[in-house]
């Protein structure tokens, strides 16, 4: 009985070692060689997996930039700081572009505007905005079911009421947020900017200001006073220029319905 035992745990013994003798074989002669430009491109990406670059994640974008298929100046997260690591492992030349993050471009809180109906459905900005262009006065303006906060991935916008609003200290620029909004509010600007339009309304001054008080109306006083003609008044809102823009404040002076606010995004201040 034990003479039994002891040759079936003997047998088990070998057939062990000859299966590892064989998997190190087969690791040895069909093993893949590991690209170490790929390996160094993914050490140099942040890692966030957002997609930004048009790519599934970190590791597909790496295998596409070191294979030559993708340019390496696409991670908007690691805007020039990555960019220009990739020059090095790369050996080539890179143009970089200035960072840019997301900004919700309207200011309808509760306090400027109000509910034309009550809004009882699926949960949602695109499902709200079915029904008549969501629940607000202003068919413009951010509907505030948080769309955008659920495709931020890392949780740089947060809804307070009715509006979203976005971290710009925290945010990564990916674009999630622009591409999820219902009304298409979320812009993408420089973070160097200085002076933004929270605004989308484009009715008639009367109209709008009747369906938001924080509206711009279109008057044109800040295009008339801004001296760098950074500004100009198209669909009945004002449209700033960033590149012109020198942040000298009078647009902002000058605005009756305070719709226009200097910005510090790397310190996370608006107005």
């Amino acid at each position: 009985m034990v003479a039994d035992i002891l040759t079936a745990l003997l047998v088990v013994a070998v057939i062990g070692v000859v299966a590892g003798i064989l998997l190190a074989v087969a690791s040895h002669f069909f093993k893949v060689e590991e690209n170490e430009t790929v390996k160094k491109v993914r050490e140099a990406l942040p890692g966030a997996n957002c997609g930004a670059c048009g790519y599934a994640g970190c590791d597909s974008y790496a295998e596409a930039v070191a294979n030559g298929k993708a340019e390496p100046n696409l991670c908007i997260p690691g805007s020039t700081s990555v960019a220009q690591q990739l020059s090095e492992i790369l050996g080539v030349a890179v143009e970089t572009e200035e960072p840019k993050v997301a900004f919700v471009t309207c200011n309808g809180n509760c306090d400027a505007t109000s509910n034309k109906a009550i809004y009882d459905g699926l949960d949602g900005c695109n499902s709200s905005k079915m029904l008549y262009g969501g629940p607000a006065t202003c068919v413009f303006g951010c509907i505030g079911c948080g769309d955008c906060a659920e495709a931020c991935p890392v949780d740089a916008i947060c809804v307070y009421g009715t509006l979203a609003h976005v971290d710009p200290r925290i945010c990564i620029g990916c674009g999630k947020c622009a591409k999820t909004c219902a009304k298409g509010i979320i812009k993408m600007i420089p973070k160097s900017a200085k002076t933004v339009v929270m605004c989308s309304n484009s009715e008639k001054g009367a109209v709008a200001r009747k369906n938001c008080k924080n509206a711009c109306i279109g008057c044109k006083k800040c295009q008339l006073n801004c001296p760098e003609k950074a500004i100009t008044v198209e669909n009945n809102f004002a449209i700033i220029d960033q590149d012109k823009c020198n942040g000298c404040g009078l647009c902002v002076e000058n605005c009756p319905t305070k719709c226009i606010k200097t910005v510090d995004f790397a310190n996370g201040r608006i107005g």
